[in-house]
């Protein structure tokens, strides 16, 4: 058995003997069925009564346009169950040469006896994905098929052909549909003090005031209420962000362009901050980030210059009994504010005790942790204490803050306007993952003081490890990265349950995750 077939067998072996669901509604007028419709019309009249069938699938593999080129064929798929709306998934029907190349990316021969579906063993299918060549997503896939007997070497060459030229419609689509929506986002960026996204095929714009009132979580929320407003036309919405302030969301559609126009409008007398950051000064604080995010810089801040410093790391160092005997004797005199810092190093005893001490403290205290599931079961008891939270976000889902931070700390090692960032060099740190953070960026900024005392610094001056730029490169691509990223982390680094909260199943999860270099 081929290894993509074994594969298949191994992704769908629930399914089964699986019979072909009744079709169900689908989307016959989005961009890939007005894209590959003259194609597949010009493909029939080439074909001129050739024993095939032609089958183009959308990204979920769903039937969205068939076309038989002879009649006798024609009779036997639609005694099978084959029409426009049915689910042709792995999920659903096994290893099919619209399901698999859906999951896999690439494009898959399937035989006769490799179907999974008994009914579909008579015909040898040939499926290739329909890739979006803007936005580089999964758009869909086609596929031709004929009976077994009649199998031709040319068949995938001929389906390559035909994915070829859809792609070349979709991009010439795109051209037009992108010249909209960046002609109506520049009418409304010209308002000054509007927060306005407009989100369309290939492109995903923010004002910067909108950039600074959402973290890539709001993101998610509003570009998923976006695609029900859109087929109303026009729709409102209250939100809560994860900032904790109350905006108003309008959004229209931009004719043409298969996109909408929202506008962020901040209620009154909702707390003002920017996203990612506490709004108030309840104690105690619980301020949540990963490594390098400056959770403890931020902590000492809140806490006045005078606090007590407190580094739960340390309870290796010390032992345990030691370590609760200075915890206890600081919670429970009078004095400043205390620090209390990395909770992860925290046994579940420890754990207990500290927040039977936060229970009865007088003084203000300020907990540090990094996100995670633990927070939901060893730590889990003193989140419950905490009076306000403060999550941090991370430095590659905020890339519009990049430049400032790596000129600002430029600036305070160099001097000011003694050395400056390049434009190509600023957009090739923009494009950096980031993993540590701030203190990631802060090292790679000291080798930059030290190669250049003055002048411009240009990306071959970057250090070799930080010089590449990665393949993700539209804007929508980098937002979906971004929001993946966040249902991940917000899930606790859980799969099955951030492809639940996106609203897709884990191996598209997983698909798209392959797609955009996310490990």
């Amino acid at each position: 058995m081929r290894s993509e077939i074994k594969s298949s067998g191994t992704r769908s072996q629930p399914c089964g003997e699986s019979d072909v669901e009744p079709p169900r509604s689908a989307g016959l007028d989005g961009p890939l069925v007005r894209a590959a419709r003259p194609v597949l019309e010009q493909v029939g009249r080439e074909l001129d009564g050739a024993p095939a069938i032609l089958l183009l699938g959308d990204i979920s593999a769903s039937v969205v346009d068939i076309r038989y080129v002879n009649r006798a064929v024609r009779q036997e798929m639609t005694d099978l169950g084959i029409a426009v709306g049915i689910r042709a998934s792995e999920e659903n029907l096994g290893t099919n040469a619209l399901g698999t190349p859906a999951v896999t990316g690439r494009g898959v021969l399937v035989r006769g006896h490799e179907h999974a579906v008994s009914a579909f063993r008579p015909f040898v299918c040939y499926g290739h994905p329909v890739v979006h060549p803007v936005t580089h997503r999964l758009e869909g896939v086609f596929s031709i098929s004929c009976r077994t007997k009649d199998e031709h070497p040319l068949l995938e060459p001929l389906a390559r052909r035909v994915v070829r030229d859809i792609e070349n419609r979709l991009r010439l689509d795109a051209d037009h549909a992108q010249q909209r929506l960046l002609a109506d986002f520049h009418s409304a960026a010209r308002r000054r003090g509007h927060a306005v996204m407009v989100i369309g095929q290939g492109l995903v714009l923010s004002t910067p005031l909108a950039l600074d009132l959402l973290q890539p979580a709001d993101q998610a929320i509003i570009r998923t209420w976006s695609e029900t407003a859109q087929s109303v036309g026009e729709a409102t919405r209250r939100l809560t962000l994860a900032s904790g302030r109350k905006v108003r969301l309008g959004c229209t559609r931009i004719e043409g362009a298969d996109g909408v126009r929202i506008r962020i409008v901040p209620e009154e007398g909702a707390p003002r901050g920017r996203a990612g950051h506490a709004t108030g000064a309840a104690r105690p604080l619980l301020i949540v980030g990963e490594s390098g995010t400056g959770r403890t810089t931020q902590a000492r801040r809140a806490a006045g210059a005078d606090a007590c410093v407190l580094d739960a790391a340390d309870v290796r160092r010390q032992g345990e009994q030691d370590w609760v005997a200075v915890v206890k004797t600081l919670l429970e005199s009078d004095g400043p504010a205390v620090v209390v810092d990395n909770l992860p190093y925290l046994s579940e005893h420890l754990v207990t005790l500290l927040a039977r001490f936060l229970r009865a403290t007088r003084r203000d205290v300020v907990l540090t942790t990094s996100p995670g599931k633990h927070l939901e079961t060893t730590h889990a008891p003193l989140v419950g204490v905490y009076a306000a939270r403060q999550d941090l976000t991370p430095l590659r889902q905020r890339r519009h803050d990049i430049a400032p931070l790596a000129e600002r700390m430029l600036a305070d090692i160099a001097g000011p306007g003694r050395v400056r960032l390049a434009p190509d060099a600023v957009r090739i740190l923009s494009e950096q993952p980031w993993h540590g953070n701030l203190t990631e960026l802060r090292g790679v900024v000291r080798i930059l003081a030290d190669i250049r005392s003055a002048g411009d610094i240009i990306p071959s001056d970057l250090p070799f490890s930080h010089r590449r730029t990665p393949p993700s490169a539209s804007p929508l691509r980098q937002a979906e990265r971004e929001i993946i990223l966040a249902a991940i982390d917000a899930a606790g680094g859980n799969k099955l349950r951030a492809a639940r909260a996106l609203g897709v199943s884990r191996s598209t999860l997983y698909n798209k995750m392959r797609s955009l270099h996310i490990h």
